[in-house]
């Protein structure tokens, strides 16, 4: 990040994430999605109807260790406000650390407690914190000790016991922690397309009386509202479902042509690498092309040779 970008992020007027639960309105947020949920396709999001967004998941040790990781790791701009920077870590200190690093950059700072990947679990991150609240409820304390701002959020996002006394348990422990809300998505590690356990969102949700966000399955704004209608959480967050569709908290059913004139326009401003703009590309056109075409389409190769394509067949300029 140029000095120049951080000067005009820092005379941004910092929001208070938590102020979004309290509107009454049900909170719409893009997950933090690994190589996905970058600058471009928060910009994206944001314009339709999207509330809050997190990066995607940055090792808290390599960000702390290294500058290069930093400035390849987290991109920001004074419009992609609020933001929540995802951070896999294991140790309060080094959590801590990276927090008051973006600190002056975003809202908060999300713990993740859910990534199921072998490899995260195998380093000590991710889901495997779920049979850890203790380690959990220590660097949420020491985060909200070492940053001075009180408008700085400390959330977490975790995934379910089997036994869920064990996750009302760790989320009882965290709560009195100061985290500012718990994110569930309602599936166990070992859970991958399975139905959602939203009564498991449910049962979390009536013993906190922090805010609660529903993750899991939510491909449209009705999804959205049942979710919400069904849990009583007071946010939903999206993943699978923003990817193939980024206009979805706005209620279209699948991705409109504008929407994909928006990512051409936004990518090419941001310098999007060409396997991000495609892969984004192919992902919101899934449901609007037939075999043949993403025969053509996905075997593109070059950025040029995608805008021909669109121009050609979408009149996508």
């Amino acid at each position: 990040m140029s000095s120049d970008s951080r000067k005009e992020i820092l005379q941004c007027q910092p929001k208070d994430p938590v102020d979004l639960f309290h509107s009454g309105n049900i909170v719409k947020i893009c997950a933090p999605m690994v190589r996905y949920s970058k600058l471009a396709f928060r910009t994206l999001v944001r314009k339709y109807n999207c509330d809050l967004c997190y990066t995607p998941m940055i090792v808290a040790a390599d960000f702390v260790r290294s500058v290069k990781a930093r400035d390849s790791e987290f991109t920001t701009n004074q419009g992609d406000r609020p933001l929540i920077v995802q951070f896999a870590a294991k140790d309060a200190q080094v959590l801590s650390d990276a927090a008051c690093l973006v600190c002056p950059f975003a809202d908060g700072i999300d713990l993740n407690c859910g990534c199921p990947q072998r490899w995260a679990m195998t380093e000590g991150y991710g889901a495997c914190l779920i049979n850890k609240p203790e380690l959990v409820r220590d660097m949420v304390r020491q985060v909200r000790n070492q940053i001075e701002n009180p408008r700085f959020s400390v959330s977490i996002k975790i995934r379910i016991h089997d036994d869920l006394k064990r996750t009302v348990d760790l989320c009882r422990k965290v709560e009195a922690s100061g985290v500012s809300w718990i994110t569930v998505h309602g599936r166990n590690v070992d859970e991958r397309h399975q139905p959602v356990h939203y009564d498991a969102i449910k049962i979390i949700k009536q013993n906190m009386s922090i805010p609660v966000v529903a993750n899991g399955d939510i491909k449209t704004l009705k999804d959205a509202e049942n979710v919400h209608q069904i849990t009583g959480a007071n946010g939903v967050m999206a993943a699978r479902g923003l990817l193939a569709n980024p206009s979805i908290f706005s209620g279209y059913e699948e991705t409109p042509l504008e929407c994909i004139q928006d990512w051409v326009d936004i990518a090419l401003e941001h310098g999007t690498p060409f396997t991000c703009f495609h892969h984004h590309l192919m992902y919101m056109m899934e449901r609007i092309t037939s075999k043949q075409e993403k025969k053509v389409f996905n075997v593109l190769s070059s950025t040029s040779a995608v805008l021909d394509y669109l121009r050609n067949h979408y009149g996508v300029q």
